[in-house]
């Protein structure tokens, strides 16, 4: 029986043009968690029809290498039903949504995603959802958003769209989304779902990079990608390594024994370890645990 990739595990989120078959085939060479067929901005109209006939194949390739299954359909009053009509009857795992401004747009879609799962014989329930936040207007609704529909267990944001909403100027640094960043990160987190941060869409490696560093200290878990070579630096970047695992049990031990020794807190390479700081490295190694358990089929 497949296994499926839990939501909190899922690193990469790679968008892929949703009718160029050669890229499609070879996507999960990019190791990506997450690949998205992307059938609106990467798919002119014209070629949407052909994207969508891809879709069972393509989706059973993907499944056979272990990828999550995912299709970015249109918005539901342009041509996303015609897009549900045909990619539900691959059975994705995750039907993203874009242009999310209001709760009742993903109370729609769960609604037609329903009615195609029943439709097409497949599990009712079993199609995540992933909202697709990419206004202003559905950034500060983002926790409404969120909770609109059991399926959603993440929330995505866009950069460019999101950045074109605002009449800001785009930058490799991306100081123009920071704030955008941090206000959908607190917002998913209290809706309890998995926050993907938006995509870094310039094509150099160290600025990726450094984007998913920025992004794993703000305590993102997850990131959207639109290069394919950019999935194993993001992967990398948002795997707890070894050396981290090291120190966070030590952290774990020496907090430990200083409770034990009936002492508040403990110094540890010259920083006062209180609660908060205990409790980060423990859900860091049940991280890295789970992540290691994943792999190795457990």
């Amino acid at each position: 029986m497949r296994r499926l990739r839990p939501a909190h595990l899922c690193r990469s989120w790679l968008f892929l043009e949703g009718a160029n078959e050669e890229v499609l085939a070879h996507a999960p060479q990019s190791g990506a968690d997450v690949l998205i067929q992307e059938l609106e901005d990467f798919t002119p109209p014209a070629l949407r029809p052909a994207a969508r006939a891809l879709a069972i194949d393509l989706y059973a390739a993907w499944r056979s290498a272990g990828a999550m299954v995912a299709v970015r359909v249109n918005p539901l009053d342009q041509d996303g039903m015609d897009d549900l009509a045909a990619v539900m009857r691959g059975a994705p795992d995750i039907v993203a949504l874009p242009k999310v401004a209001e709760p009742h747009h993903v109370a729609r879609l769960d609604e037609a995603v329903t009615r195609f799962e029943r439709s097409y014989g497949i599990p009712e329930g079993s199609t995540a959802l992933l909202p697709n936040i990419e206004f202003a207007r559905g950034l500060v609704q983002t926790g409404a958003i969120a909770q609109a529909s059991r399926r959603t267990s993440a929330c995505l944001m866009a950069s460019e769209d999101m950045a074109a909403d605002l009449g800001a100027e785009r930058g490799p640094d991306g100081a123009e989304l920071a704030y955008c960043r941090q206000r959908f990160l607190v917002e998913c987190v209290a809706a309890n779902v998995v926050a993907v941060d938006c995509p870094y869409t310039f094509s150099d490696a160290e600025g990726v990079a450094h984007e998913t560093r920025w992004a794993r200290r703000l305590g993102y878990v997850a990131k959207s990608l639109v290069a394919p070579a950019h999935a194993s630096i993001v992967n990398g970047i948002l795997s707890p390594g070894e050396d981290e695992l090291r120190r966070a049990r030590r952290l774990v031990a020496e907090f430990d024994a200083a409770r034990a020794a009936g002492q508040a807190r403990v110094e540890l390479d010259g920083a006062l370890v209180e609660l908060p700081a205990y409790f980060n490295a423990k859900r860091l190694l049940a991280r890295g645990e789970a992540m290691q358990a994943f792999e190795r089929g457990a």
